[in-house]
């Protein structure tokens, strides 16, 4: 490049930075309590190493491409759920939120340039070939995955509907990586099951919230109501490795069980972040005992209604440690088709606890003990706070995308292999032993 076109290159620069500080003087009118200097230093160094690679790197590089990768470092550098959505990467999320797709049905993550299973979701390809939480993926095909975005890896992993695509997988305590050759599908999503275990005591699992959720779930409880008679002596609401979903489902079915007092609430730095969401009056199972059961791989929304339950008391948590994400991520669209993802506000459970890093402990621990393997120990599992550069939790104390398919079914369901359920369902038992004397 002769000097005249690195001057040039320079003014553009210069020129694109006073488009910057227009834009940044517009925002501090908006936001006055924003205000802070401009940091024309640094960006005089990003200048200099911008025009720099320009000139000297061994390969040329496109100026698109040169900033669209200082952008995706500059949201990566938050954590780990903040993200900058090229045009096609806000697309996928747009399919993968508005209809069917072909894909494997997992909810992942990204963590030290891998991708994390945060959770299967149930009746799904990656369900059935046995992922589990916490699987490190390393390659796709035969394409490592060091190096690529979330948003690239998962457009890899969608596709055509009986398309093949080999997962290489580390496992902790596995000796060597795991193979999965996976068919996509379609991936259509009932959230909701139920059965009666037995007299008078119910199971219901959620697998993801969705808007129709709750509708889903009051269905549900109305059938199950009707088989014990109208009323039940007790739930399982089993929430194990729900990766979450929509706040709104998550709420509403929150709102199913209290009849009074807040749900959860949200605090950011912006007036739109700061958002507070309340019971009605209504407790659709009429008081009878809840045990909820949760995992490490119950997350976001699954924490919210775990948490929920647990400060109005109104249901025993019971199982292991929950994920830990308790951050609020916003889709910004931007002018150029594409979108930022960036997390403006944190969860906090009715009695003002944050989940962020630290999950929900439930009341009684229980591990899913797996006797017939010798196994009596849940395998370590990633959780929010292992994931490097993730949202500090934000007090001071540490505390303790598919389509839907509207009406719940029945799994194929029995205490004998889940031990945590057994325990759920002795427990829901001892309860109704000890409301019985005390009413009778």
């Amino acid at each position: 490049m002769n000097r005249a076109a690195r001057f040039l290159l320079v003014l553009a620069l210069g020129a694109s930075l006073g488009l910057s500080a227009t834009f940044y003087r517009e925002v501090l009118a908006e936001r006055p309590d924003a205000l802070q200097p401009l940091p024309l230093e640094q960006l005089k160094v990003f200048t200099e190493v911008f025009g720099k690679i320009k000139t000297d790197y061994v390969e040329d590089v496109t100026d698109d491409k040169l900033l669209e990768d200082a952008i995706h470092g500059m949201l990566s550098g938050l954590d780990p759920h903040s993200a900058y959505l090229d045009p096609d990467s806000f697309k996928e999320v747009r399919i993968g939120t508005e209809g069917k797709f072909g894909g494997l049905g997992i909810e992942v993550t990204m963590e030290n340039g891998f991708i994390k299973v945060v959770a299967p979701i149930d009746d799904t390809p990656a369900q059935r070939a046995g992922l589990e939480p916490g699987d490190l993926i390393t390659r796709l095909d035969d394409t490592p995955v060091k190096g690529m975005t979330l948003s690239e890896a998962v457009r890899r992993m969608r596709g055509k509907p009986n398309t093949k695509i080999k997962l290489t997988v580390v496992r902790d305590g596995e000796p060597k990586p795991l193979e999965f050759v996976i068919i996509r599908a379609v991936i259509k999503i009932t959230s909701v099951k139920s059965d009666m275990l037995e007299d008078g005591f119910a199971y219901l699992r959620i697998s993801q919230f969705q808007s129709s959720t709750a509708d889903s779930v009051r269905r549900a409880l109305g059938r199950l109501k009707a088989e014990a008679n109208g009323q039940l002596k007790g739930l399982i609401l089993d929430l194990r490795n729900n990766p979450g979903g929509v706040l709104n489902g998550a709420v509403a079915v929150s709102d199913t069980f209290l009849h009074k007092g807040v749900i959860v609430s949200t605090k950011g730095r912006i007036d739109d972040s700061q958002l507070k969401f309340s019971a009605t009056h209504t407790d659709y199972i009429d008081g009878a005992p809840i045990v909820v059961l949760v995992n490490s791989g119950s997350a976001s929304a699954s924490e919210i209604v775990a948490g929920a339950l647990q400060d109005h008391k109104r249901a025993i948590i019971m199982g292991t440690k929950t994920f830990g994400k308790g951050s609020v991520q916003t889709i910004l669209p931007m002018n150029n088709g594409a979108a930022l993802k960036i997390t403006t506000a944190r969860y906090f459970t009715p009695n003002d606890r944050s989940i962020q890093a630290t999950g929900i402990v439930p009341d009684v621990i229980v591990k899913n003990l797996k006797v017939s393997k010798g196994d009596e120990n849940e395998p370590t599992r990633v959780r929010e706070q292992d994931l490097a550069g993730h949202l500090e939790n934000g007090t001071d104390d540490s505390g303790s995308p598919s389509s839907t398919t509207a009406d719940a079914t029945k799994p194929t369901l029995s205490t004998d292999d889940d031990f945590q359920l057994r325990e759920a369902l002795n427990l829901l038992k001892g309860v109704n032993i000890v409301r019985s004397r005390e009413t009778g």
